[in-house]
């Protein structure tokens, strides 16, 4: 079992040191979604939310979200994004499926440690900005499967998640 770094040998938490690693081009890809009703995706997709343009905004929260990932998780270091791309697809429910919006977000950065914290924050600060845009209109819709699709760069090299 790999060894966790945010712990140190007495198992206190500490930040880990990232000034002897070399800087290089870091990339992390995260998705998630958020399920809802048909009529509420509708709402999405015809434009008529009550708050305005759901996914403009969702954008904007997640671009957001990914510059201030330092701020909000404890041991993060800040990072010099050099971009952040996200991406919505309205996905209509078939079978056992639920109507959904699923969100994906492309973090780059150079810098001495990698994105996937940006990336995953992006989307959660996305799916969160969604409920909080539609929730007039329904509260029972579910942030679901926030996860790492892939991350390049760095000392461990690139991974790239089994498919789900």
């Amino acid at each position: 079992m790999a060894k966790l770094t945010h712990f140190d040998d007495a198992g206190a938490a500490h930040m880990v040191e990232v000034g002897g690693k070399a800087e290089s081009e870091r990339v992390a890809v995260a998705a998630g979604a958020v399920e809802m009703s048909a009529a509420t995706l509708a709402i999405v997709r015809s434009g008529t939310a009550g708050k305005g343009d759901v996914l403009g905004v969702a954008r904007v929260a997640a671009i957001g979200g990914a510059k201030r990932t330092s701020e909000l998780i404890p041991l993060c270091h800040p990072v010099r994004l050099t971009g952040v791309e996200v991406e919505f697809s309205l996905v209509d429910g078939a079978g056992a499926a639920s109507p959904r919006i699923e969100i994906r977000v492309t973090a780059r950065a150079f810098d001495r440690t990698g994105v996937e914290m940006e990336a995953l924050t992006a989307v959660t600060v996305a799916a969160l900005t969604i409920y909080d845009m539609l929730k007039a209109v329904e509260r029972g819709m579910r942030v679901v499967e926030i996860r790492l699709v892939s991350k390049a760069g760095g000392r461990s090299g690139n991974w790239t998640a089994d498919a789900i």
